[in-house]
Formats: C-alpha cells, structure tokens, sequence
C-alpha cells in the first residue's frame, strides 16, 4: 500500500473515531446502558437489524430500546419477549426481519444468561474459535459469508479504547476482528486500490482486513471509521 494511501487512512481513522461518531450511529443505543448484560444485548439486537439506511435503523431500534425498558435484561428475564414477538409471526418487524426471527434471537439470550453471567463468558466457554467463528456458531449462521452485521456487533464489544466502541470482551483481541463489509467500505477500499475486486464476500472482507492491518496492526477494524466514516460523507 503507497504511503500516501496509509496516511490518508489514519487521517480519515483519527477524524471519525470520536464520540460524535455515536450520534448518528445504531451504537447510540448500547451507550445509553451501563451494565455488562444489557449493554451485550441491546447491541446485538440492534447490529442484528442494521441493513439498509442508518435513518431508518435508528428509528426501528428506537422502537425496540422503548419495549427493553431501563434494564434489558430484566426485560429477557421476564419473557415478555414472546408477547411481543410471538414464535409464529412471520410480520415483518424491520424490513426482511419477520417478528418470529426476533422471537429466536431473544430465545437464545435468555438460554444463555439462565446459564452464564455473559455473553462473553458463554461464547468462551462454550465454543472454539475466532470470535466471528464463536458467534456464528452459537447463532448457527454460516461463518463463510461476510456476516457484516455480527462484525460490526463484534467491533463495539473487543476493541479497546475506543471512544465510540466498549471493549467489553477483555477474553477476545481486536487483531482477530473482521472489518464489517457494507457498500461504503467496499467503494472505498477499491477505490484506495486496497482490493482488485469489488465483489461481496468473505474473501473481499479478509482482502480489506489484510489491508488494514498493514495501518493499524493488531487493531484492524479502526479502518471501519476511516472507509465508512468518508464513505457516508462523500456518497457517490
């Protein structure tokens, strides 16, 4: 990669990896909680439904964050969930995600904190692998396709100090990471001449996240700001 092309990056890095970053962002939603617990699941069901226009994501996961209540977990506990997401409604709740799909996802979080403190603990304990591999088994969804969503939901809870993402999973590292494929980082990485291809796959997201690392080694996906972050800004 020319040198010119790395500190453009860690320009574009160091200009959209800040707290204003969260505002426009679904992660708003996992920053108005405190605890472990609830944090692990408003993110995941948030990253969950984030395809399509960030408006309108944020709007959906509005929605979603009013029906959690001050402490989501109290709220998988309580099993409302199966009111408000019956198992057989195939309504969709946000775009091709049918209300039973939601019904699944809170039916695998509440298994998972009957039995362990955490998320994390769950998926370390339970399951080998790299991150994205744990979390694509426990979820049991392919790990051969590019899985932006889990990425992007892996981001905010391995890489550490962050002002936009936790770090809560202290029993992961964020050189495992892989950076979370959408329209903008593909435009932009082949635009930076980073890949050949324009193509979305799991390759092109390893392609893109070999690239990064050669700027940010052992921290990869802070090139997520740099691609997206410009990509949104400058849309073609």
């Amino acid at each position: 990669m020319k040198k010119e092309t790395k500190k453009q990056l860690i320009e574009w890095a160091d200009h959209y990896e800040t707290e204003a970053f969260i505002t426009g962002d679904p992660i708003q939603f996992p920053h108005r909680f405190f605890h472990k617990q609830d944090i692990e699941i408003v993110s995941l069901l948030t990253a969950w439904i984030s395809f399509g226009n960030r408006k309108m994501i944020c709007q959906k996961a509005e929605e979603l964050v009013s029906l959690l209540g001050k402490r989501p977990l109290e709220y998988v506990y309580s099993k409302k969930w199966e009111t408000d997401f019956p198992a057989n409604d195939n309504k969709s709740f946000y775009r091709t995600c049918p209300k039973k799909q939601m019904f699944w996802l809170f039916k695998k979080l509440y298994h998972v904190y009957e039995q362990h403190e955490s998320l994390e603990e769950h998926l370390l304990s339970s399951i080998e692998g790299t991150p994205r591999e744990r979390l694509c088994n426990w979820l049991g969804v392919s790990n051969k396709s590019p899985q932006k969503k889990l990425n992007m939901f892996l981001r905010w809870m391995v890489r550490k100090n962050s002002p936009v993402d936790f770090g809560l999973w202290t029993g992961m590292q964020a050189r495992d990471l892989i950076i979370p494929l959408d329209t903008h980082v593909n435009r932009m990485a082949f635009e930076l001449k980073m890949t050949d291809k324009e193509t979305y796959s799991l390759q092109q997201a390893l392609r893109i996240t070999r690239s990064l690392n050669e700027v940010f080694p052992n921290d990869p996906c802070k090139g997520d700001f740099a691609l997206f972050g410009y990509g949104v800004e400058h849309k073609q």
